[in-house]
């Protein structure tokens, strides 16, 4: 197949407004295993919605947005149903960001057990792939460039990556305003997204040609404050009342939204609570020590996370997920809930630096 043949099949992006999983979580919760798991999660997220003094963060790691859950997130963010985000770079830059320049994934064929086309071939025809998956590599080169332009515009100093999402959700705005892009509603709405370890992603690679050629120019360039992050999420941890965690998948994006509670204790806030409701969709077992799949109630032991309203489901996120949010949105606890436009708690990223 050639390199067009190989990049027709676009990805469809779920719509949870379209189809109510509420008659199958309510069946799910009659049932057993995961699927009453799935079931009980719902209601805490529910519950979280419900409670109108509590903040709803979302943690996103592994291929989500790629994999067409990118209107399932913009639907939660529209709706007031997430107050902030923690994520993996590559959901937000590499997969969101760069949809929102209009670039778009593709479907594998074959499968990748029994691939049309082997990895070599695709390397030499510029194609990208994850898993079951196809990324035009010269569509990210332009991602990446436009990443270099966007921090080029920016004042030289250390900002936090929410600033500078944020600053990228403003380019979009400007120059694709019409987008559907998790990274643009954030923008609009407020929404802090923190990505901690931002240079993983094209960022990362965003970043290399924005210091290089500042560099050559004899020119101070901005660089990436990851600590600056901690503290400013740490902030919107105290001025919430209660928080609640929605986290799809594990990785650093759950410990770092985890953690804020011990960074708010440290800077004598006494009265800060765990997070009172926690939910983690994941297919990480818990047995070999490693965070994504360590329990929620092993992080009550941590002071991070109340046991009375947390649940883990083992599954696969894009299986269960728009489930969940489905039943969120039809179960509609999230319209009387305020928007709360966390962002305002910041400085812009023009005048961070």
């Amino acid at each position: 197949m050639n390199r067009s043949e190989l990049l027709d099949r676009p990805i469809r992006h779920l719509d949870i407004t379209a189809f109510d999983a509420r008659p199958i979580i309510d069946a799910y919760r009659e049932t057993a295993f995961q699927a009453r798991n799935l079931a009980t999660a719902a209601d805490i997220y529910d519950r979280m919605l419900a409670d109108k003094d509590c903040a709803v963060i979302l943690t996103l790691a592994g291929s989500l947005v790629s994999a067409g859950l990118k209107e399932a997130l913009i639907t939660l963010v529209e709706n007031n149903m997430v107050d902030a985000i923690v994520s993996t770079g590559a959901n937000i830059i590499d997969q969101d960001f760069f949809e929102g320049l209009g670039f778009k994934h593709y479907i594998a064929p074959g499968t990748p057990e029994a691939p049309v086309v082997d990895d070599p071939t695709l390397r030499a025809q510029e194609i990208d792939r994850i898993y079951d998956t196809y990324i035009d590599e010269r569509n990210l080169r332009t991602c990446d460039h436009t990443l270099g332009e966007v921090f080029d515009a920016l004042p030289a100093g250390a900002y936090s990556s929410r600033a500078i999402v944020d600053a990228l959700g403003g380019y979009l705005a400007q120059n694709h305003p019409d987008a559907r892009s998790l990274v643009l509603t954030c923008h609009r709405k407020g929404v802090p997204i923190f990505v901690p370890a931002f240079s993983d992603c094209s960022a990362g690679f965003g970043y290399v040609l924005h210091a290089a050629t500042r560099r050559r120019q004899g020119q101070a360039s901005l660089s990436f404050d990851s600590g600056r992050d901690f503290e400013e999420l740490t902030e919107l941890k105290v001025n919430s009342t209660r928080t609640g965690l929605l986290m799809l998948g594990g990785g650093v994006p759950k410990n770092f939204a985890q953690d804020v509670v011990v960074a708010a204790e440290l800077l004598g806030h006494d009265d800060v609570t765990m997070h009172s409701y926690a939910v983690q969709i994941t297919v990480a077992d818990s047995r070999d020590g490693a965070l994504s799949g360590s329990t929620l109630r092993e992080a009550c032991s941590w002071g991070k996370v109340d046991v009375v309203h947390e649940r883990m489901v083992f599954g696969e996120v894009t299986t269960l997920f728009p489930l969940l949010a489905s039943d969120a949105y039809h179960r509609a606890s999230w319209k009387a809930r305020p928007a709360r436009a966390f962002n305002a708690l910041f400085a812009t990223a023009a005048s961070e630096a």
